[in-house]
């Protein structure tokens, strides 16, 4: 069986405890928990007769008083760069977040990731700005960890970018 360190980045409150929990135990829970540091999770999928198990690094949100420790990145296979699309700026955060990171991942792959897509009316993030994220090389997903919808998705397409040749 084949291990891949995952890393979860992205500012505070943009649901990346949420997007594990809903892929690793199937569930939401409307209750915010911060996370401190880091909480580590597991998952076992198996792509194509492949057995993979993912070990999720679920790390603290960035933002003016907390910074993601580098160190916490090491031995990483991906990421998922996760950004509130309700909220602009953390888009802009989690940008900045791996520009800040990009030795430590670079030529580790990524997804980027939408949370709260359920959030429609509320929505923030102009379709421009993630077709022009698209062009620049980001492979970009909508998901809604509330719903499940497009989770289980973005985590896949990353899972088999780390088995592809």
């Amino acid at each position: 069986m084949i291990k891949k360190k995952i890393c979860m980045l992205g500012t505070s409150a943009v649901g990346k405890t949420s997007l594990v929990r809903r892929y690793v135990q199937g569930f939401f829970s409307e209750q915010y928990l911060t996370t401190i540091g880091v909480k580590i999770d597991k998952k076992t999928v198996d792509l194509d007769g492949q057995a993979l198990t993912l070990v999720l690094w679920d790390l603290n949100g960035e933002d003016p008083f907390q910074r993601v420790a580098a160190s916490y990145l090491r031995g990483a296979a991906g990421f998922l760069l996760v950004a509130d699309g309700t909220r602009r700026l953390t888009l802009e955060g989690a940008l900045r977040l791996h520009e800040r990171l990009h030795d430590a991942l670079e030529g580790v792959p990524g997804v980027l990731v939408l949370n709260k897509a359920d959030l429609t009316a509320s929505w923030a993030i102009e379709p421009a700005r993630i077709e022009a994220l698209q062009r620049e090389g980001w492979t970009v997903r909508r998901t809604s960890a509330k719903t499940g919808m497009g989770v289980e998705e973005a985590f896949e397409h990353l899972a088999r970018r780390l088995l592809a040749p």
